[in-house]
């Protein structure tokens, strides 16, 4: 199992942050080769399955997930049941004031090439913090 803990500032207010990360369709905007879209339930409860496909092309692993927390604006807890990637992950929303929050990723997980994976969400993550500051849905 690999633990991520990853932070990130975000010159938007909590509200904004998290209705940017839970734009599932959108993920692909910021997230280094991945796209995502909701499977079952409507993306935005407990129970919900989400897949995200992270690649080039055709070459690539599909991560499926289910949803096991959503508590908006602040926490989406999941479990990854796909065959490669297993184990939990969840972000947190923290708000720093009325103009600004931090976003909290972490991850309990088993993945295929996990050297790549702290660099590429970190890198992500530094993305996703300039589209949450221009976030309009």
């Amino acid at each position: 199992m690999t633990r991520l803990d990853l932070r990130v500032d975000v010159e938007a207010p909590a509200a904004t942050t998290w209705a940017a990360l839970t734009d599932w369709a959108r993920q692909g905007e910021w997230m280094l080769g991945t796209t995502v879209r909701v499977t079952s339930g409507d993306g935005a409860s407990e129970g919900s399955g989400l897949e995200a496909f992270t690649g080039i092309g055709p070459l690539g692993f599909t991560d499926t997930m289910r949803i096991t927390a959503w508590e908006p604006p602040t926490r989406c807890a999941v479990e990854h049941t796909g065959r490669l990637v297993r184990g939990t992950g969840e972000f947190r929303v923290v708000p720093r004031g009325d103009a600004r929050s931090e976003l909290v990723w972490s991850e309990d997980i088993a993945l295929p090439l996990n050297l790549a994976f702290a660099p590429g969400v970190l890198w992500s993550l530094r993305r996703f913090a300039a589209f949450a500051r221009e976030y309009s849905a």
